[in-house]
């Protein structure tokens, strides 16, 4: 009708009638726009919904489901350690009744049970036979080689007793004084335990995860009681005499040009309320092996009582250089002008880009999303090609390989980001890669910079496993004791790609994996 309407010649037409079919063209005009923006708000109300319906869900699995559908990596390898124990069970019970009923000589099953490393100790148990005089009665037998099999040892602890003897000597007419050798330096002087065994109850409360009520008990079978507040004392004191090292430790990792970041929560005991407290380990981690750097990888882990952006200032206090954070923006103030070390450049996380979109197709089943995570893998994979090889090769091979993809996924991402609504949960995801995009790109122009974050998200799982486990307390001087220090670091490294403090107190040390060295 509109359409027959708008081939009429309204000068022909009487005045009343033509007033008429004007005002219900302008009707139609109207009720058009109106028709697109209830179009829009219908769209974008879809869009809320989506997110409260998404928002219930996960507050109905906090309260009546389980936590999580996914086992921790502590719960798989609890798993498989299972299933491998009944699996070579079933196989030492087969072979066992083969041994009484002989059948077909089946192929030894492959198993990787490694080498024994060179530096462990050899103790040769060499076993004769009853007699060595040839049948034949020419006399004995002469040896012409052997047979060598290793097995290994291991010895649990020992508790033994180290007896510091100082013998005084005098004149035997008299005429001097008595002579005897100074008494040696201790960590805890005048205390039990040797530095030895304090670096062993640090690295099992810290790096094993195993309490000090725990290492009590442990103590307690082989007869030697020993109650968990005297091993927190040790650790106490511990905590002091590692400052030095800490300090220096850290002022080594900010010497660098490079530096990942991170922070987590911790539960820390507040004295006179009977409660806990949040507070914040800070992760200052460098790592240099990805490109064959030479500097000793590490980590540091400071103490804060919050999660505000100064803190960081304040810990990187004097680094100049390129950070590689998540999306926190509390690490903006790093980049300020006005900074007095000067502004520090931010490198942002692959892996948390790649993470939002694979919450949305984990979800939803969004093949936009999807597409996202394709583009992102082909980033990934010319990352693991080139891993290990210089700064300047990985430099050349990302500008050649990676940029012109990561071109294309910044143009794809535009363009999904015209077409779906920024209020839907997927267009949430996009915008989050977007805003960050500059930081995400700097890798492809040096080639010290990671993709992502993932070595510093690897160095603070062990305060997540802790969490559970024990509260942080407060120490006189107004911060929590970790045990060893506010700072702590966990290491596997050999000593000597150790970087230590050339504090007397901390000397004994070295040797150990112990909380405030380095490694990842």
């Amino acid at each position: 009708m509109l359409d027959a309407i708008k081939t009429l010649d309204l000068n022909a037409l009487p005045t009343d009638v033509r007033t008429v079919l004007l005002g219900v063209g302008q009707r139609n005009v109207e009720l058009e726009k109106s028709n697109a923006a209830l179009s829009t708000q219908n769209a974008e109300l879809e869009a809320v919904n989506a997110r409260l319906e998404h928002f219930v869900k996960k507050l109905n699995q906090v309260i009546y489901g389980t936590r999580s559908e996914k086992l921790t990596e502590d719960e798989r390898q609890l798993a498989f350690e299972d299933i491998e124990v009944a699996q070579f069970e079933a196989e030492e019970q087969s072979d066992t009744i083969e041994m009484t009923a002989p059948r077909k000589k089946r192929k030894p099953a492959q198993r990787n049970l490694g080498n024994l490393p060179d530096h462990l100790e050899r103790i040769e148990e060499v076993i004769e036979p009853d007699s060595i005089i040839c049948p034949c009665g020419c006399g004995d037998m002469i040896r012409i080689g052997e047979d060598r099999t290793e097995r290994l040892e291991i010895i649990p602890a020992q508790p033994k007793v180290v007896v510091t003897v100082r013998p005084k000597y005098a004149c035997p007419k008299k005429q001097g004084g008595i002579l005897q050798a100074p008494a040696p330096q201790h960590l805890i002087e005048g205390g039990l335990p040797t530095e030895g065994t304090l670096a062993h109850i640090g690295a099992s409360k810290y790096a094993d995860h195993c309490p000090l009520f725990r290492q009590s008990q442990i103590y307690a079978r082989s007869g030697l009681n020993i109650d968990r507040s005297t091993l927190a004392g040790w650790m106490g004191k511990v905590s002091f005499h590692l400052a030095p090292v800490v300090d220096h430790l850290l002022n080594e990792l900010k010497s660098s040009s490079k530096l990942f970041m991170d922070e987590t929560r911790c539960p820390v005991l507040d004295p006179g309320r009977g409660k806990t407290k949040t507070g914040y380990l800070w992760a200052i981690a460098r790592d240099e092996r990805p490109f064959g750097g030479t500097a000793p990888p590490g980590v540091v882990f400071c103490y804060a009582d919050g999660r505000g952006g100064k803190h960081a200032t304040e810990f990187l206090m004097g680094f100049t250089g390129t950070l590689q954070v998540d999306g926190y923006t509390g690490y903006n103030a790093l980049t300020q002008p006005r900074r007095n070390s000067g502004p520090v450049k931010l490198a942002y996380c692959w892996a948390h880009a790649r993470r939002k979109l694979k919450e949305v197709h984990d979800r939803d089943g969004s093949p936009i999303a999807g597409e996202g995570l394709k583009r992102i893998a082909k980033f990934y994979k010319i990352e693991e090609a080139i891993r290990g090889q210089s700064a300047e090769q990985r430099k050349a091979a990302r500008q050649e390989q990676t940029r012109p993809l990561v071109d294309d996924f910044e143009a794809w991402l535009k363009t999904q980001r015209s077409r779906i609504s920024a209020k839907s949960r997927l267009g949430e995801k996009l915008s989050y890669i977007a805003k960050y995009m500059d930081g995400l790109k700097l890798f492809l122009d040096d080639g010290t910079v990671e993709m992502d974050s993932n070595i510093v998200e690897r160095a603070i799982r062990p305060i997540a496993l802790n969490r559970k486990k024990r509260a942080l307390c407060w120490t006189r001087r107004g911060r929590p004791n970790l045990g060893a220090h506010p700072c702590a670091v966990a290491t596997d490294t050999p000593p000597t790609n150790r970087v230590m403090a050339s504090t007397r107190e901390c000397r004994w040390f070295m040797a150990w994996s112990f909380i405030m060295l380095f490694g990842t």
